[in-house]
């Protein structure tokens, strides 16, 4: 098992896709008006990319075109004072052929807002990083 400089341990790129797979809520990091903006997002992973819905005219959607974001789940126990965390960062894509858009709205990806969300957003996992606290480590 490898540390980090803080002692917290450092997950493979096969633990991070696991723990990816494991849970349908994520926070997107993106660039809105030249300033850093986050923002909640159901999401599934497929193949080697994280995949979005939201509106074609979302803010999310317009402001992922062919840009640079940054991904994380988590999850902590705070009574066992244990948990994970897991980044990515790559390239955010429009789905646009009709074919894939289709087999994309298969996925099991739930939106928590209503609406025509119809515009599917791909990231692909170019970095992927994650580290895990055990119980005794003080954060």
């Amino acid at each position: 098992m490898r540390l980090d400089s803080s002692g917290l341990q450092v997950l493979t790129d096969e633990e991070c896709l696991r723990l990816l797979a494991s849970t349908p809520i994520g926070r997107i990091v993106f660039t809105d008006r030249a300033l850093p903006a986050v923002q909640p997002v159901a999401f599934c992973l497929d193949g080697d990319g994280i995949v979005i819905r939201t509106g074609v005219g979302s803010k999310l959607a317009a402001a992922t075109r062919r840009a640079v974001v940054a991904f994380e789940v988590d999850d902590y126990d705070p009574v066992l004072r244990t948990g994970w965390s897991v980044s990515v960062v790559g390239h955010a894509s429009a789905i646009t052929d009709p074919a894939e858009t289709a087999r994309l709205a298969e996925l099991p990806l739930d939106p928590w807002v209503p609406g025509d969300l119809d515009h599917y957003i791909r990231v692909s996992l170019e970095q992927i990083s994650g580290r895990r606290i055990t119980a005794g480590h003080s954060i």
